[in-house]
């Protein structure tokens, strides 16, 4: 397909207000003798509470008059069936957007019709988006996704461009706990000039968007940071040595399979956080070859078994399932039930069987929604190797041969 990028200029001045609101004078605006009066909006301004949401009704509205459908599993996504049964998909990220169809003349076509309505910038094809590089070979089928000039940014900034590089994103000995937490004067004076949160900040713009490498380290040190100590920005400070080893890194699309579809892998690591006992939730979705959805978090009860936080963790992954399977139906994927693969034969087969069991009544109610998505088929619960299990890294630290077999599974290169 065809990839267009645009951008609308001053986005939040097209709103509409529904309310009446009123803003004191501007600064070198108000007219002698009128100083003690003030200005009534007729329109959003930048600065308003309510600006983002009036700019989306109105562009929502537009949209929808074109003839165009938002999804309901993510309303910022559009879509309309054209005439040769193919269709054109708009994205909207605040003020940048993104058009994508099989025909250059569709999207130039859209592409009026917003330039008529807003003050739009034509950006051509796309090549970057919200700090996302996009990177296309269309001979080969094959789109890449990195961030390699925001890592480079960020390393720069927190002054470790020059840093030894490492292998991994977090080694086996750091063992993060409360007990690392400042407890001197000297030592929280120390931290105190230390950047923890920004720097936290930035690797997660840099995870969330197209790094799952990073997950499970900085699920890590987010734990602490209303209060870090100095092991907590050492292990920062690795993290940044990890990523200036591999800035160019990135997710790669590609058309192997006929019919693409999701695909889940999801794991649990057991107990492992050494402050309270709970364990880590890790799990992947890919579509055409990459992953397009992970997450690394601490589970939010304490699993009295392996096999209890490995259910657990199936039954979190199987929640986002559910989502990414509606999401993909409505852009015109055939997805029936999604594949979600556990390296736990016990966890398996307590999500298959359901019975009372006075080992498992304890589990709360939320996490066996998974029995029933099993049941019906919407779920396909399947066993895999544990050394072919791609969410294995989202869960601790493991080797550096298994994490580069884990990112070879999600084809990151």
């Amino acid at each position: 397909m065809h990839l267009e990028q645009m951008d609308v200029k001053t986005a939040f001045l097209h709103g509409e207000l529904e309310e009446k609101i009123y803003m004191t004078q501007p600064e070198g605006f108000s007219a002698a003798g009128q100083s003690h009066l003030v200005c009534k909006l007729k329109k959003s301004l930048y600065g308003l509470k309510q600006s983002p949401r009036q700019w989306y009704k109105r562009f929502d509205t537009y949209m929808l008059k074109l003839g165009y459908k938002h999804c309901e599993y993510d309303c910022c996504v559009y879509v309309r069936s054209l005439d040769d049964d193919s269709f054109i998909f708009l994205l909207l990220y605040v003020d940048d957007m993104l058009i994508a169809a099989n025909h250059l003349s569709d999207i130039n076509e859209l592409k009026v019709m917003l330039g008529k309505e807003f003050d739009m910038k034509d950006l051509g094809a796309a090549r970057k988006i919200i700090g996302m590089e996009i990177h296309r070979d269309r001979g080969a089928r094959k789109l890449w996704l990195s961030q390699q000039s925001y890592v480079e940014k960020i390393l720069e900034r927190f002054d470790m461009s020059n840093a030894k590089v490492v292998s991994t994103p977090l080694a086996n000995h750091f063992k993060l706990s409360l007990d690392q937490c400042p407890k001197t004067d000297e030592e929280k004076k120390y931290m105190s000039k230390v950047p923890y949160a920004s720097a936290v900040g930035c690797l997660m713009y840099a995870m969330v968007c197209t790094r799952p490498d990073l997950a499970q380290a900085v699920s890590q040190v987010c734990k602490y940071m209303s209060k870090p100590g100095k092991q907590h920005w050492e292990a920062v400070k690795w993290i940044f040595r990890y990523l200036k080893g591999t800035t160019g890194l990135g997710i790669m699309f590609s058309s192997k399979q006929s019919k693409p579809s999701v695909i889940g892998y999801a794991d649990s690591d057991y107990a492992g956080d050494l402050d309270d006992r709970r364990s880590t939730t890790g799990f992947v979705f890919t579509l055409a070859s990459g992953p397009i959805m992970w997450r690394s978090s601490v589970q939010s009860v304490v699993a009295m078994s392996t096999t209890e936080a490995e259910y657990m963790a199936a039954g979190e992954a199987s929640k986002e399932a559910l989502w990414l399977m509606g999401l993909v139906n409505e852009l015109g994927i055939e997805q029936g039930g999604v594949p979600l693969h556990c390296d736990s034969q016990s966890a398996i087969f307590l999500a298959k069987n359901q019975v009372y069991h006075a080992r498992t009544k304890h589990i709360d109610v939320r996490f066996h929604k998974i029995r029933e998505l099993v049941a019906c088929g919407q779920i396909l619960l399947q066993k895999v190797h544990t050394s072919e299990n791609s969410a294995d890294m989202l869960t601790k630290p493991v080797t550096v041969d298994k994490f580069r077999h884990c990112l070879s599974l999600l084809n990151i290169h």
